[in-house]
């Protein structure tokens, strides 16, 4: 079995090594992070986590991050691409808090167990389940937490680098495949699931992404707050983040401009072939009310928005 063959119907392992992983400690953590991010910090308690977003004054997206609440830190996890932004971007904003932040990205091994049958494959190597999205439980030295890269269900280990091979040869000798970028890529395409760095960049406003479970609306101050609050009184944006169905073998490339009626109205941010659908996943940028109800192409060939959001 395929490592993307196992994704969508039983459990694969990938390893996630090198993303951003930064530690908050300190008495002042949780006001000093809550003001930090797009989410509700201080009302997380110990084994809970969340989704958020990190803004400039401008409430562009800076980075997206799975932040987990452990009894006397905060972990952040973030994609690769950000983690010196973000790194001197907190640090930065440390003024007269009595916070730490430290990178331990180099410190720590992330190795994930993803797909359908993935709780039954940490039930069976006695590898406590976190019951909930974000939540996290310790086995031992390692951190398991119910955090997804694909949309699918899964799970994540934050362990020291010392012990990734220890762990990643358990569960291939559980039956478990290995499954590369490729196939990760292909089945968060067919989830709508975005990633930053592809499908959102530091051009982008929240409301854009339509990932607005990365926001609290009702939550004190943070950086962007006045941005993100006036676009949601005037109640518009004028492009969104939506699935893709195209026609074709061949994925368009990241910028292939999306047609209607001779006019674009909107650009690919990811595409890959779907063996599953027998065509095209994609995510992209649309002006929607310049989209109308004409036929949209992309490179020619015919695609359509998807009534699912991004998740």
């Amino acid at each position: 079995m395929t490592g993307y063959e196992a994704l969508r119907q039983g459990a694969a392992w990938a390893d996630l090594t090198g993303r951003g992983v930064f530690r908050v400690r300190g008495p002042d953590r949780v006001r000093w992070l809550h003001a930090m991010v797009t989410n509700h910090i201080a009302q997380l308690a110990s084994g809970e986590g969340c989704y958020a977003f990190l803004l400039d004054a401008q409430g562009r997206i800076l980075a997206d991050a799975n932040i987990l609440c452990l009894p006397d830190s905060f972990l952040l996890d973030l994609e690769p691409e950000t983690r010196e932004r973000i790194g001197a971007h907190l640090d930065r904003h440390i003024i007269a808090d009595d916070v730490t932040l430290t990178d331990v990205s180099q410190e720590m091994a992330i190795l994930a167990v993803e797909g359908p049958r993935s709780a039954a494959v940490l039930q069976s190597l006695g590898i406590p389940v976190p019951a909930s999205a974000f939540a996290h439980r310790e086995w031992g030295d390692v951190l398991v937490a119910r955090l997804s890269a694909t949309g699918l269900e899964g799970y994540r280990f934050f362990l020291p680098r010392n012990q990734r091979d220890a762990l990643a040869a358990r569960l291939e000798g559980a039956g478990v495949p290995g499954a590369g970028p490729g196939a990760l890529r292909i089945v968060r395409l067919e989830q709508g699931r975005p990633r930053y760095g592809e499908d959102i960049t530091a051009e982008r406003l929240p409301h854009e992404t339509q990932l607005l479970h990365a926001i609290h609306f009702s939550k004190g101050c943070y950086i962007g707050q006045e941005i993100v609050e006036r676009i949601r009184a005037r109640g518009q944006v004028h492009r969104l983040l939506v699935r893709l169905l195209i026609e074709g073998g061949e994925p368009p490339p990241a910028g292939a401009a999306i047609v209607t009626q001779g006019k674009q109205v909107g650009e690919i941010t990811s595409a890959a072939w779907s063996p599953a659908q027998r065509a095209i996943v994609a995510l992209g940028y649309v002006r929607m009310a310049e989209a109308g109800t004409g036929e949209l192409t992309v490179e020619g060939r015919r695609a359509r928005i998807l009534a699912d959001p991004p998740a």
